[in-house]
Protein backbone atom coordinates (compact mmCIF):
# COMPACT_ATOMS: atom_id res chain seq x y z
CA UNK A 1 0.00 0.00 0.00
CA UNK A 2 1.31 3.69 -0.85
CA UNK A 3 1.63 6.23 1.63
CA UNK A 4 -1.43 8.24 -0.45
CA UNK A 5 -3.05 5.07 0.28
CA UNK A 6 -2.02 4.43 3.51
CA UNK A 7 -3.18 8.39 4.35
CA UNK A 8 -6.56 7.89 2.79
CA UNK A 9 -7.30 4.66 4.49
CA UNK A 10 -6.21 6.34 7.72
CA UNK A 11 -8.78 9.36 6.69
CA UNK A 12 -11.35 7.03 6.38
CA UNK A 13 -10.95 5.08 9.70
CA UNK A 14 -10.70 8.78 11.48
CA UNK A 15 -14.08 9.97 9.98
CA UNK A 16 -15.88 6.50 11.02
CA UNK A 17 -14.21 6.85 14.47
CA UNK A 18 -15.84 10.33 15.25
CA UNK A 19 -19.18 9.11 13.83
CA UNK A 20 -19.39 5.99 16.00
CA UNK A 21 -17.91 8.59 18.92
CA UNK A 22 -21.58 9.81 19.76
CA UNK A 23 -22.79 6.37 20.45
CA UNK A 24 -19.83 5.12 21.83
CA UNK A 25 -20.47 7.68 24.68
CA UNK A 26 -24.21 7.40 24.81
CA UNK A 27 -23.97 3.58 25.57
CA UNK A 28 -20.50 4.00 27.61
CA UNK A 29 -19.20 1.33 25.34
CA UNK A 30 -15.51 3.48 24.44
CA UNK A 31 -14.10 0.00 22.65
CA UNK A 32 -16.37 0.97 20.04
CA UNK A 33 -15.28 3.64 18.51
CA UNK A 34 -11.71 2.28 18.08
CA UNK A 35 -13.17 -1.29 16.45
CA UNK A 36 -16.17 0.60 14.50
CA UNK A 37 -13.87 0.86 11.29
CA UNK A 38 -13.87 -3.23 10.93
CA UNK A 39 -17.81 -3.13 12.06
CA UNK A 40 -18.23 -0.94 9.30
CA UNK A 41 -16.08 -2.97 6.79
CA UNK A 42 -17.43 -5.92 7.55
CA UNK A 43 -21.00 -4.65 6.89
CA UNK A 44 -20.02 -3.40 4.13
CA UNK A 45 -17.97 -6.27 2.67
CA UNK A 46 -21.27 -8.55 3.53
CA UNK A 47 -23.43 -6.61 1.13
CA UNK A 48 -20.95 -6.92 -1.43
CA UNK A 49 -20.83 -10.36 -1.53
CA UNK A 50 -24.89 -10.14 -1.36
CA UNK A 51 -25.84 -7.96 -3.74
CA UNK A 52 -22.41 -8.39 -6.06
CA UNK A 53 -20.65 -11.63 -5.66
CA UNK A 54 -22.86 -14.20 -4.64
CA UNK A 55 -24.98 -13.88 -7.53
CA UNK A 56 -21.49 -14.07 -10.07
CA UNK A 57 -20.35 -16.64 -8.56
CA UNK A 58 -23.64 -18.47 -8.22
CA UNK A 59 -24.09 -17.91 -11.72
CA UNK A 60 -20.69 -19.17 -12.91
CA UNK A 61 -20.45 -22.55 -10.38
CA UNK A 62 -24.50 -23.04 -10.32
CA UNK A 63 -25.72 -22.24 -13.48
CA UNK A 64 -28.88 -23.99 -13.68
CA UNK A 65 -29.65 -24.37 -10.14
CA UNK A 66 -29.45 -20.57 -10.07
CA UNK A 67 -31.19 -19.72 -13.04
CA UNK A 68 -34.08 -21.97 -12.54
CA UNK A 69 -34.75 -19.45 -9.36
CA UNK A 70 -37.97 -17.45 -10.02
CA UNK A 71 -37.99 -14.34 -8.23
CA UNK A 72 -36.59 -11.75 -6.70
CA UNK A 73 -37.10 -13.53 -3.01
CA UNK A 74 -35.62 -16.67 -4.04
CA UNK A 75 -32.51 -15.44 -5.87
CA UNK A 76 -31.96 -13.33 -2.72
CA UNK A 77 -32.51 -16.40 -0.18
CA UNK A 78 -30.06 -18.26 -2.28
CA UNK A 79 -27.17 -15.19 -1.69
CA UNK A 80 -28.02 -15.01 1.86
CA UNK A 81 -26.96 -18.50 1.96
CA UNK A 82 -23.46 -17.51 0.34
CA UNK A 83 -22.76 -14.19 2.47
CA UNK A 84 -24.06 -16.87 5.80
CA UNK A 85 -21.42 -18.97 4.88
CA UNK A 86 -19.02 -16.53 4.53
CA UNK A 87 -19.09 -15.43 7.59
CA UNK A 88 -19.59 -18.52 9.95
CA UNK A 89 -16.12 -19.53 8.15
CA UNK A 90 -14.76 -16.14 8.99
CA UNK A 91 -15.82 -15.97 12.59
CA UNK A 92 -14.82 -19.49 13.32
CA UNK A 93 -11.46 -18.96 12.50
CA UNK A 94 -11.39 -15.48 14.51
CA UNK A 95 -12.72 -16.63 17.34
CA UNK A 96 -10.54 -19.88 17.97
CA UNK A 97 -7.38 -17.32 17.21
CA UNK A 98 -8.61 -15.34 20.64
CA UNK A 99 -9.92 -18.56 22.95
CA UNK A 100 -6.72 -18.85 24.42
CA UNK A 101 -5.36 -15.04 25.12
CA UNK A 102 -4.12 -14.66 28.72
CA UNK A 103 -5.86 -11.37 29.10
CA UNK A 104 -9.21 -13.01 28.59
CA UNK A 105 -8.68 -15.95 30.35
CA UNK A 106 -7.33 -13.79 33.92
CA UNK A 107 -10.53 -12.49 33.57
CA UNK A 108 -13.97 -13.65 32.40
CA UNK A 109 -15.87 -10.62 33.14
CA UNK A 110 -13.56 -7.83 31.91
CA UNK A 111 -10.41 -8.92 30.00
CA UNK A 112 -9.86 -8.22 26.77
CA UNK A 113 -7.79 -8.78 24.08
CA UNK A 114 -7.43 -6.98 20.17
CA UNK A 115 -8.09 -10.72 18.68
CA UNK A 116 -11.24 -10.84 20.76
CA UNK A 117 -12.59 -7.83 19.36
CA UNK A 118 -11.68 -8.50 15.88
CA UNK A 119 -13.79 -11.13 16.03
CA UNK A 120 -16.83 -9.14 17.51
CA UNK A 121 -16.54 -6.19 15.33
CA UNK A 122 -16.58 -8.21 12.06
CA UNK A 123 -19.38 -10.36 13.76
CA UNK A 124 -21.43 -7.30 14.70
CA UNK A 125 -20.98 -6.05 10.92
CA UNK A 126 -22.77 -9.27 9.81
CA UNK A 127 -25.53 -8.92 12.17
CA UNK A 128 -26.41 -5.38 11.02
CA UNK A 129 -26.17 -6.46 7.66
CA UNK A 130 -28.72 -9.23 8.52
CA UNK A 131 -30.40 -7.48 10.89
CA UNK A 132 -31.36 -4.99 7.61
CA UNK A 133 -31.51 -7.37 4.82
CA UNK A 134 -34.53 -9.50 7.32
CA UNK A 135 -35.91 -6.37 8.00
CA UNK A 136 -36.13 -5.23 4.04
CA UNK A 137 -37.01 -8.93 2.92
CA UNK A 138 -39.19 -9.57 5.55
CA UNK A 139 -40.26 -13.11 6.24
CA UNK A 140 -40.15 -13.28 9.41
CA UNK A 141 -40.06 -11.59 12.63
CA UNK A 142 -37.97 -13.96 14.64
CA UNK A 143 -35.58 -13.66 11.92
CA UNK A 144 -35.18 -9.60 12.37
CA UNK A 145 -35.16 -9.84 16.63
CA UNK A 146 -32.54 -12.54 16.20
CA UNK A 147 -29.97 -10.01 14.05
CA UNK A 148 -31.28 -7.49 16.37
CA UNK A 149 -30.44 -8.94 19.65
CA UNK A 150 -26.95 -10.05 18.48
CA UNK A 151 -26.51 -6.74 17.32
CA UNK A 152 -26.84 -5.11 20.64
CA UNK A 153 -25.25 -8.02 22.72
CA UNK A 154 -22.09 -8.07 20.64
CA UNK A 155 -21.93 -4.15 20.70
CA UNK A 156 -22.21 -4.29 24.25
CA UNK A 157 -18.73 -6.33 24.58
CA UNK A 158 -17.43 -3.17 23.55
CA UNK A 159 -17.29 -1.71 26.87
CA UNK A 160 -14.91 -3.95 26.81
CA UNK A 161 -16.65 -6.73 29.18
CA UNK A 162 -16.95 -10.67 28.44
CA UNK A 163 -14.87 -11.05 25.57
CA UNK A 164 -13.91 -14.29 27.01
CA UNK A 165 -17.17 -15.41 26.71
CA UNK A 166 -17.86 -13.74 23.57
CA UNK A 167 -15.59 -15.40 21.13
CA UNK A 168 -16.96 -18.98 22.65
CA UNK A 169 -20.32 -18.11 22.07
CA UNK A 170 -19.15 -17.42 18.22
CA UNK A 171 -18.64 -20.98 18.44
CA UNK A 172 -22.21 -21.68 17.61
CA UNK A 173 -21.38 -20.69 14.18
CA UNK A 174 -19.67 -24.33 13.50
CA UNK A 175 -22.89 -25.40 12.45
CA UNK A 176 -23.62 -23.27 9.60
CA UNK A 177 -21.25 -24.33 7.29
CA UNK A 178 -22.90 -28.01 7.07
CA UNK A 179 -26.50 -26.15 7.12
CA UNK A 180 -25.76 -23.97 4.47
CA UNK A 181 -24.38 -26.85 2.33
CA UNK A 182 -27.80 -28.76 3.15
CA UNK A 183 -29.75 -26.08 2.12
CA UNK A 184 -27.34 -25.81 -1.22
CA UNK A 185 -27.94 -29.74 -2.21
CA UNK A 186 -31.63 -29.21 -2.01
CA UNK A 187 -31.40 -26.44 -4.22
CA UNK A 188 -29.13 -28.34 -6.60
CA UNK A 189 -31.04 -31.60 -6.93
CA UNK A 190 -29.48 -33.79 -4.53
CA UNK A 191 -32.44 -33.84 -1.78
CA UNK A 192 -32.42 -37.45 -0.26
CA UNK A 193 -29.32 -38.29 -1.18
CA UNK A 194 -26.14 -40.08 0.37
CA UNK A 195 -24.31 -36.88 0.56
CA UNK A 196 -26.99 -35.03 1.93
CA UNK A 197 -27.72 -37.51 4.57
CA UNK A 198 -23.96 -37.82 5.87
CA UNK A 199 -23.85 -33.87 5.69
CA UNK A 200 -27.25 -33.92 7.53
CA UNK A 201 -25.57 -36.08 10.73
CA UNK A 202 -22.95 -33.96 10.31
CA UNK A 203 -24.82 -30.66 10.51
CA UNK A 204 -27.03 -32.44 13.58
CA UNK A 205 -24.24 -33.42 15.82
CA UNK A 206 -22.37 -29.91 15.32
CA UNK A 207 -25.31 -28.16 16.40
CA UNK A 208 -26.26 -30.57 19.23
CA UNK A 209 -22.63 -30.09 20.40
CA UNK A 210 -21.87 -26.42 19.42
CA UNK A 211 -25.29 -24.78 20.31
CA UNK A 212 -26.89 -26.78 22.86
CA UNK A 213 -24.04 -28.82 24.90
CA UNK A 214 -21.18 -26.92 24.53
CA UNK A 215 -23.80 -23.86 24.43
CA UNK A 216 -25.31 -24.56 27.88
CA UNK A 217 -22.17 -25.35 29.56
CA UNK A 218 -20.79 -22.07 28.57
CA UNK A 219 -23.78 -20.41 29.12
CA UNK A 220 -24.22 -21.47 33.08
CA UNK A 221 -20.52 -19.79 33.77
CA UNK A 222 -21.30 -16.81 31.40
CA UNK A 223 -24.30 -16.38 34.01
CA UNK A 224 -22.72 -17.02 36.91
CA UNK A 225 -19.96 -14.28 36.03
CA UNK A 226 -22.87 -11.66 34.70
CA UNK A 227 -24.18 -12.58 38.37
CA UNK A 228 -21.15 -11.96 40.56
CA UNK A 229 -20.38 -8.88 42.68
CA UNK A 230 -17.59 -7.65 40.92
CA UNK A 231 -20.46 -7.38 37.30
CA UNK A 232 -22.99 -5.68 39.57
CA UNK A 233 -20.88 -3.00 40.80
CA UNK A 234 -19.19 -2.00 37.64
CA UNK A 235 -22.02 -3.11 34.94
CA UNK A 236 -25.60 -1.06 35.39
CA UNK A 237 -28.38 -3.29 35.62
CA UNK A 238 -30.24 -1.88 32.49
CA UNK A 239 -27.25 -3.78 30.31
CA UNK A 240 -27.14 -6.67 32.64
CA UNK A 241 -31.04 -7.24 31.71
CA UNK A 242 -30.09 -6.51 28.37
CA UNK A 243 -27.68 -8.98 27.71
CA UNK A 244 -29.35 -11.61 29.99
CA UNK A 245 -32.48 -11.27 27.81
CA UNK A 246 -30.77 -11.40 24.38
CA UNK A 247 -28.79 -14.53 25.13
CA UNK A 248 -31.91 -16.40 26.97
CA UNK A 249 -33.49 -16.12 24.00
CA UNK A 250 -31.13 -16.74 21.62
CA UNK A 251 -30.69 -19.82 23.81
CA UNK A 252 -34.41 -20.60 23.33
CA UNK A 253 -34.19 -20.04 19.69
CA UNK A 254 -31.54 -22.88 19.34
CA UNK A 255 -34.04 -25.25 20.75
CA UNK A 256 -36.23 -24.36 18.49
CA UNK A 257 -34.29 -24.77 15.74
CA UNK A 258 -32.52 -27.84 16.92
CA UNK A 259 -36.25 -29.72 17.27
CA UNK A 260 -37.18 -28.00 13.63
CA UNK A 261 -33.99 -29.02 11.80
CA UNK A 262 -34.67 -32.76 12.80
CA UNK A 263 -38.10 -32.20 11.50
CA UNK A 264 -36.62 -30.92 8.02
CA UNK A 265 -34.17 -33.67 7.56
CA UNK A 266 -36.83 -36.31 8.83
CA UNK A 267 -39.20 -35.03 5.99
CA UNK A 268 -36.34 -35.08 3.22
CA UNK A 269 -35.35 -39.05 4.03
CA UNK A 270 -39.06 -40.20 5.16
CA UNK A 271 -41.68 -38.37 2.85
CA UNK A 272 -41.10 -39.88 -0.59
CA UNK A 273 -42.51 -43.23 -1.66
CA UNK A 274 -39.48 -44.16 -3.12
CA UNK A 275 -37.21 -43.75 -0.17
CA UNK A 276 -36.65 -46.32 3.01
CA UNK A 277 -38.38 -45.35 5.95
CA UNK A 278 -36.21 -44.23 8.23
CA UNK A 279 -36.33 -44.68 12.41
CA UNK A 280 -35.93 -41.30 14.46
CA UNK A 281 -34.12 -41.85 17.03
CA UNK A 282 -33.92 -40.11 20.59
CA UNK A 283 -31.27 -37.45 18.95
CA UNK A 284 -32.92 -36.89 15.77
CA UNK A 285 -30.33 -39.11 13.13
CA UNK A 286 -31.80 -40.78 11.24
CA UNK A 287 -31.39 -44.50 10.49
CA UNK A 288 -32.05 -46.26 7.36
CA UNK A 289 -34.44 -49.27 7.76
CA UNK A 290 -34.82 -52.71 5.91
CA UNK A 291 -37.59 -52.32 2.93
CA UNK A 292 -40.99 -52.01 4.61
CA UNK A 293 -43.11 -55.44 4.03
CA UNK A 294 -46.08 -56.02 2.06
CA UNK A 295 -48.49 -54.97 4.97
CA UNK A 296 -46.96 -52.44 6.71
CA UNK A 297 -47.94 -50.97 10.22
CA UNK A 298 -48.27 -47.74 11.55
CA UNK A 299 -45.39 -48.74 14.35
CA UNK A 300 -42.83 -46.35 15.42
CA UNK A 301 -40.04 -47.37 12.76
CA UNK A 302 -41.90 -45.59 10.12
CA UNK A 303 -42.58 -42.19 11.30
CA UNK A 304 -44.00 -39.69 8.50
CA UNK A 305 -44.00 -35.98 9.65
CA UNK A 306 -45.32 -33.23 7.86
CA UNK A 307 -42.65 -30.97 7.31
CA UNK A 308 -44.63 -27.78 9.43
CA UNK A 309 -35.22 -23.37 12.39
CA UNK A 310 -25.60 -14.92 20.86
CA UNK A 311 -24.16 -13.53 23.59
CA UNK A 312 -24.71 -15.92 20.41
CA UNK A 313 -24.17 -15.97 17.01
CA UNK A 314 -26.99 -17.07 14.67
CA UNK A 315 -27.71 -19.90 12.43
CA UNK A 316 -27.76 -18.40 9.18
CA UNK A 317 -31.60 -16.97 8.51
CA UNK A 318 -32.84 -19.50 5.77
CA UNK A 319 -33.60 -16.59 5.07
CA UNK A 320 -26.13 -16.33 10.07
CA UNK A 321 -29.43 -15.36 9.50
CA UNK A 322 -32.35 -18.72 8.89
CA UNK A 323 -34.78 -21.13 10.07
CA UNK A 324 -33.02 -24.62 9.45
CA UNK A 325 -36.05 -25.89 8.38
CA UNK A 326 -36.50 -23.59 5.38
CA UNK A 327 -33.00 -24.42 5.24
CA UNK A 328 -34.22 -27.51 4.25
CA UNK A 329 -37.02 -27.15 2.30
Amino acid sequence: MSVHQAGAVQAVNGFLERLALPLAKALDIPHFTPNFPLLAYSALGFTVIHVGIAPLLSRWLAPESYGKLKGRRARNNWNIHVVSFVNAIAVIILALRALNKPNLLADKAFGWDQAAETANAVAVGYFLWDTIDATVNFTDLGFVLHGLACTIVYSFTFKPCFEYFSCRFLLWELSTPFLNIHWFLDKTGRTGSTLQLVNGILLLSAFFGARIVYGWYISISFWRVVSSSAVRESIPLSYRLVILAGHAMLTLLNLIWLGKMIRALRKRFDDSEDKQPLLGSATGIQIPLPPPSPHPTSGGTGIRTPSPPNLASSPPRIHTTADPSQGAA
